[in-house]
């Protein structure tokens, strides 16, 4: 464990270390207590394998891949991502973490045939199961990557050809196999080319039943081996060149409910996403908890104006403080956690930026949940917004509540007290309580 990345030992707390000390944490302490669970169990923090070791610096535009890696050499041998394999682990280890997030894809190669594909496949999750019991280190989640190769074009689980479609369930069963495997907590499925780049080619409503027959054969599946895992959705927004049928929280949640598979499925939010398409960087997941149905977050950031800027390590201790507070809220996320789904910028060329990316990331969380935990015991925002809505305590409100009131006992209402009066929203007011807790006044 000490072949890829020499010279940098476990990454350790010092809440003391200098501001050129960047590989400690200064936030991240995994077994201090906050509301009576440890920071390491509120956060579950996992490694995105993708972003940190499959991304070469490369750009889609503009250039070709920058980062040298001294286990990477850009084949799809698997020699090859048996370096990236050790090279990762060695990496969880160093990091101090518990958890990595990985698809199928990620771990093996495409065979020139299935039975090679899974062959290959096999010989991988064998090598990870040894990496895991020399570790400790196991997956968050395990998923199957039904979008990177060509036969995907045009989908997977909303495929118009069933041939394909066929495809993605085969691979979805091997996918399921693995994670069981692995030991995986969470099963993810991510859709980014299901959707329609113009309504004269697709049926959408057929398209949309077509992923839940891929869901429900999965559930079927997943209790037939016994995979104790929960399932996950992670939405994917509109882009120019495709709409996705799962493009947010509210549509994947509808269409989940309207195929009766609602019980069986959560959320993987993406609050970069959010962002992306022009709302608050926290409005999915407080959609997705409003319904019971937060099982995972990635904690990335993006930049808005640079729309393919959407993997940036966590940052922004104000926004990630308005994610944890959800959180808390709803009492964590587990068997979900926080993906570390940032990746390091495309001049970051030295192994030793993904430590400084994920410590970044990492503190980053850990400072948003002592912040979001001191907001709530306070007890000032519960407060503020249970008298914001103190008229449905009784008398109309009340019937209202309840499902009891009708149009006619409302008209009778308005016109025995006549017109309401304006209630100021207090943004302001609950805007300077929020940054009283993220940046709090010094002590003199």
């Amino acid at each position: 464990m000490n072949k890829y990345f020499p010279g940098i030992g476990r990454i350790e707390y010092r809440p003391d270390a200098g501001p050129e000390d960047t590989l400690v944490f200064r936030h991240y302490n995994p077994g201090e207590t906050i509301h009576g669970r440890t920071m390491e169990d509120w956060l579950r923090f996992s490694v995105c394998y993708f972003n940190t070791f499959r991304y070469c610096g490369s750009d889609d535009h503009y250039g070709e891949r920058a980062h040298q890696r001294q286990w990477e050499d850009g084949t799809r041998s698997l020699d090859n991502y048996k370096r990236r394999m050790m090279a990762a682990f060695e990496f969880f280890h160093k990091l101090n973490i518990k958890y990595y997030s990985v698809s199928d894809r990620d771990m093996a190669p495409e065979g020139d045939s299935f039975e090679e594909t899974n062959s290959y496949l096999d010989e991988m999750v064998t090598l990870a199961c040894d990496l895991q019991r020399q570790t400790g280190v196991r997956p968050l989640y395990y998923s199957a990557d039904l979008f990177s190769h060509p036969r995907y074009m045009n989908g997977a689980g909303a495929n118009p050809d069933a041939h394909v479609f066929a495809y993605a369930c085969a691979q979805v069963k091997r996918s399921l196999e693995a994670a069981k495997r692995l030991g995986a907590d969470n099963f993810v499925f991510f859709n980014p080319r299901d959707g329609y780049q113009s309504v004269l080619q697709r049926q959408i409503f057929r398209d949309m039943s077509h992923m839940a027959q891929l869901y429900r054969m999965a559930v079927q599946y997943k209790d037939k081996i016994g995979f104790k895992g929960q399932f996950l959705i992670q939405p994917k927004p509109a882009d120019p060149r495709r709409h996705q049928y799962e493009s947010d929280a509210m549509s994947a949640m509808h269409m989940l409910r309207h195929f009766s598979l609602d019980k069986q499925f959560k959320l993987y939010i993406k609050p970069a996403f959010s962002r992306l398409m022009g709302r608050p960087y926290e409005h999915d997941v407080y959609i997705a908890a409003a319904f019971n149905m937060l099982g995972c977050v990635d904690a990335s950031d993006s930049f808005p104006e640079v729309e393919a800027t959407s993997d940036i390590c966590a940052q922004n201790i104000h926004d990630a403080t308005i994610i944890m507070k959800c959180v808390l809220e709803q009492s964590g996320v587990q068997p979900g956690g926080f993906t570390l789904g940032g990746r390091v910028r495309r001049e970051s060329v030295e192994p030793r930026d993904l430590f400084h990316g994920h410590i970044l990331a990492m503190d980053t969380f850990a400072r948003a949940l002592r912040n979001a935990a001191r907001m709530i015991s306070d007890g000032c925002f519960a407060r503020s917004i249970q008298q914001r809505y103190t008229s449905y305590k009784s008398g109309i409100g009340e019937r209202i509540e309840k499902g009891a009131a009708t149009l006619e006992e409302c008209e009778e209402y308005i016109r025995k007290c006549g017109e309401p009066q304006q209630q100021s929203a207090r943004y302001e007011h609950y805007e300077n309580m929020f940054n009283y807790y993220v940046y709090p006044p010094r002590q003199m």
